[in-house]
This record gives structure tokens, sequence and C-alpha cells, in this order.
């Protein structure tokens, strides 16, 4: 048995090659193969000139195969598992992704990653076509993995605004305005120093919130004090904890505070309650989400209402609309609407009632 070996021969390259050689996806590939019309004109020169020098041919088979879609579509959630299922914002959202995706004939796979894996789910995932399509919830503004999406054009959706990458579609609700609600509603019932408990200072909802309170105080001419804005984490720990570090200092003149989340509204009753205040009288508590929990807390709290498992309906839509889009299209930003709900924590039992 001898064996023949053509000399100058360019070896066989695979599809994933050519991803790599030109800085792409495997998906984006596959697009390209196919005049697919969702490819930016530079991407396509760039990946058509790797394809002509590699003289890459796929086989007639592989090409079929590219060129039909997987049904699944990428959630990708830069959290752990644990702070994901214990805060019940995400399921919810998850919820749903899950039942409008099955609706459209699609299934959903699922990565928990924290940023450090994200290049992991990156290079397994999306460069391996196993999804037609990504979302990301809750993405940080220094997110590493997204300008690596944006140039590689992958089908996207945030759930969430991102404050400096407009060309990615997003569905979000209105935060700074639906925080301002919250904010006006306690200066209507009286309350001038009202201190505020933000989300952290790299996600754009903790920033929108943070704003919004800032923007009723200036409206009605209240003076903005630094010392009355805590930043901490959306969690029930993170609400306790930050509570109990503003009403160590906290002068007595100060009788209302609005927290960014639910889950940290919860921790932050808590708090105000060890302390031997009473809500609403000698503190009032307003919050964001109005999450079912809310209602099960002592006393049921005065929360922004936003769309919870509607953000996820609407991210699903928009992506499965985009993934037929041209490339022209500009990007979708979808923002749903919130709504104030008054409930004892801000205005007591007896004066809700006569409303």
């Amino acid at each position: 048995m001898c064996t023949i070996a053509v000399v100058g021969a360019v070896p066989r390259r695979t599809i994933e090659e050519i991803a790599e050689l030109a800085d792409v996806s495997r998906s984006t590939v596959s697009r390209v193969l196919n005049n697919h019309r969702s490819v930016r004109p530079d991407v396509r020169a760039r990946v058509q000139q790797i394809i002509q020098e590699q003289r890459y041919a796929p086989r007639a088979a592989a090409r079929s195969l590219a060129s039909r879609r997987s049904n699944a579509l990428g959630l990708l959630i830069p959290r752990s598992a644990m702070a994901i299922f214990s805060d019940p914002f995400f399921p919810y959202v998850i919820q749903g992704i899950t039942e409008t995706s099955t609706e459209r004939g699609y299934f959903v796979m699922l990565s928990m990653v924290m940023h450090e894996r994200e290049r992991d789910f990156y290079e397994r995932v999306l460069r391996g076509h196993h999804v037609d399509g990504l979302i990301m919830l809750s993405s940080d503004i220094d997110d590493p993995i997204l300008p690596q999406l944006i140039r590689d054009e992958t089908p996207l959706v945030l759930i969430g605004r991102h404050p400096y990458l407009s060309e990615v579609s997003t569905v979000d609700v209105d935060n700074r305005e639906g925080a301002a609600q919250a904010v006006r509603h306690l200066i209507e019932l009286g309350h001038r120093n009202i201190a505020t408990i933000t989300g952290p200072h790299n996600m754009a909802v903790a920033m929108d919130r943070r704003d919004g309170y800032k923007q009723a105080l200036a409206e009605a001419g209240i003076p903005i004090r630094p010392e009355l804005i805590v930043e901490s984490d959306f969690t029930q720990a993170g609400g306790y904890e930050a509570t109990g570090a503003l009403l160590k200092p906290l002068p007595r003149t100060t009788t209302a505070v609005f927290v960014a989340s639910d889950p940290m509204a919860v921790g932050a009753l808590r708090a105000i309650q060890e302390h031997g205040l009473r809500i609403p009288e000698q503190l009032a508590i307003a919050s964001f989400d109005d999450l079912p929990l809310a209602t099960l807390v002592n006393p049921p709290l005065t929360t922004v209402h936003q769309p919870v498992q509607q953000l996820g309906s609407a991210a699903v839509d928009l992506l499965l609309n985009r993934l037929d889009a041209s490339s022209e299209a500009p990007p979708d930003h979808v923002l749903l609407e919130t709504h104030l709900v008054v409930r004892q924590s801000t205005i007591g039992a007896s004066a809700l009632q006569a409303r």
C-alpha cells in the first residue's frame, strides 16, 4: 500500500477553520455560503476572500445542512445558578422566553456562566452553530463578550438597555421614568428627605433607576444629598446590609427610601423593623418590580410594576423577527410600560382604604 502526496495541494479546510481565519462565527460563514442577506458587505468580502484563498468548497451534504436552522435559541445569563434562582425576577423572565419559544417552534438552550467562562460558551455554542440566535439577560455594561458578538454579527437581543451599544436590539422598560414615578409618589405624600438604595454602578438598570430618583427630586426642587444614596446588589442580603448602613448615620428628618428592586426591599424591610422603626409612619419604603413577593411581606410593598414575563416573550418575538431581517435593518428597541402600584409600605392601611 502506498500513499500519494500531491505536491502544492492545499489541505482541505473545515468550515470551523474558515470561521477562525476570518475571525467570525461558523454561522456567519454559513450565511455567506448561502447568500443570506443578513451579512454586512465588509464581513461578506472578508469571508469570501478567505474561502477563495483556502480553496474551500463545502460538501453538498454539509452545505445543505448549514442552510437549515437548529430551531434552538440561546439564553445567556452571566450569573451563577444560585444568584439566578434565588432572585424571583429571573424565573419569570425565563418562563416568558420558554413559553413563547415553544409556541413558535423553538427550544431554549440556557447557559448560566460568569464572565470568565463566556468565551467557552461562545466557542462551543455559537461558533458550533448550535443555536440560531441569542438572548442575553442582565448584561453588565463592561461585559467582555458583547463586542465580539456584535463584530461577529450574532443574531442578538439584549433584555435591558446598554448605554454604549445602540446597534444591539433591546427589550426593556423605562427604568428611569418608573423610578421617578415612585419617588414622585413619596414627594406627593409630603416626604422631602428621601434616601435611595441603588443597584451596582456597572449595570444600566441600576444607573437608570438612580437617575430617575435624582430626576424626581430635581423636579420638586429638592437637593440631592450623596450621603442618602447607597449602592448594593439586587439581593435581599444586599438590601438588608445597605439599609443597615443607611440607618446608622440617618438623620431623623429622613422619612422615606426608594429601593431599586423588590428583593432588595424585602431585606430593607427587615433592617428597618430591626431598628425599631414603624413602616410607613416613621419610614416609608417604595421599590421596583411588583413581583408576587411584594404582596407577601408585611407591610405589602408599594412598587413600580414592570411586565417581567412579557420582557422574555417580547425578546423572543424580536429575535425571531430579526433572524429573517436584512442586515441593513436598524436595531429595534422595544420599551414596555411601567406603572406604580400603591400599597401599605408608603401610606398605611387606613389611608389606602380611604383612597
